[in-house]
C-alpha cells in the first residue's frame, strides 16, 4: 500500500499544502496579511521551494521582499 503511486501522490501533496500552510502562517505573522494573489502564487511551489522560504522569509522586512524571492524562483 505505502509503495502505491497513488499513497505516494497523496502523502507528497499533504506534505506540501503542510508546508504551505506553514510558511503562509510564519509569512503573515512577520509581514502581516499576505494577499491572496501572493499566496496562490505560493500554492505553485514544491515542497523544496517552500522549505527554502521558509529560511529566507526570516530576513524579509516587507511584502517587496517576499515578490522579489518569489520573481527569482
Amino acid at each position: 500500500m505505502q509503495e502505491s503511486v497513488t499513497y505516494q501522490d497523496i502523502l507528497s501533496k499533504g506534505k506540501q499544502q503542510e508546508a504551505l500552510s506553514l510558511v503562509t502562517r510564519q509569512l503573515n505573522r512577520r509581514l502581516g496579511n499576505v494577499s491572496d494573489t501572493l499566496v496562490e502564487r505560493l500554492r505553485g511551489l514544491s515542497i523544496e521551494e517552500l522549505e527554502a522560504l521558509g529560511e529566507a522569509l526570516l530576513d524579509f522586512t516587507s511584502v517587496a521582499d517576499l515578490t522579489s524571492w518569489l520573481t527569482q524562483q
